[in-house]
């Protein structure tokens, strides 16, 4: 895959850390990243970590506006090859489906005209609950595209699907979005956002 400008965002989960080493991997590769944080993926991994994985600015706040003539959230939507969130939180999901825009992720969310790609990580009775698969199906039909959690012990003890995934399946789900929508590991990985 050739270089991308890739929007990372990483919402308030226990697997935000994994966040930061998708960004590792993605700058590896070539590409320039730059990561949004909400206020809650804060609470696990600081915007340094990120910063110094990507070489560029961690954004959080939407108010903090430093270069006057440039509107950031506007200017970073417009810039995006591709944005990819992960881990993402069933608030963050909720917000998007919901047309929200009250924080710097689901702001520059709402600007974007680049492929999304959602990686769901939650608790399985959240990641099952009508609600939120219905947030998700509502965006699947929007053209948003999602890498589904996998089973595993999860941080609350609990067992079952609401882990994110492996980070080589978003990986690949990302190089088939690049490539677009006619190999079959994309049409798999679309199947898998139903």
């Amino acid at each position: 895959m050739s270089a991308k400008e890739i929007i990372l965002g990483i919402t308030g989960s226990i697997a935000a850390y994994k966040g930061a080493e998708l960004a590792s991997l993605l700058v590896k590769e070539g590409h320039n990243v730059h990561a949004i944080m909400t206020s809650a993926a804060t609470k696990f991994i600081t915007p340094l970590t990120l910063q110094t994985l990507t070489k560029h600015k961690v954004y959080v706040d939407i108010f903090d506006e430093i270069i006057y003539e440039d509107v950031r959230h506007i200017s970073l939507a417009q810039r995006a090859d591709m944005f990819v969130i992960a881990p993402a939180s069933a608030n963050t999901i909720g917000k998007i489906a919901g047309g929200i825009g009250d924080d710097m992720l689901s702001t520059v969310v709402m600007a974007a005209k680049a492929p999304v790609l959602i990686c769901p990580a939650m608790n399985t009775a959240m990641y099952e609950n009508p609600i939120i698969q219905g947030n998700i199906a509502k965006l699947a039909d929007l053209g948003y595209h999602f890498v589904q959690p996998k089973k595993a012990l999860l941080a609350c003890g609990d067992v079952g699907r609401g882990a994110l995934a492996e980070l080589t399946d978003i990986m690949a789900a990302i190089n088939a979005i690049s490539h677009g929508w006619h190999s079959p590991a994309a049409k798999q990985i679309r199947a898998c956002s139903h």
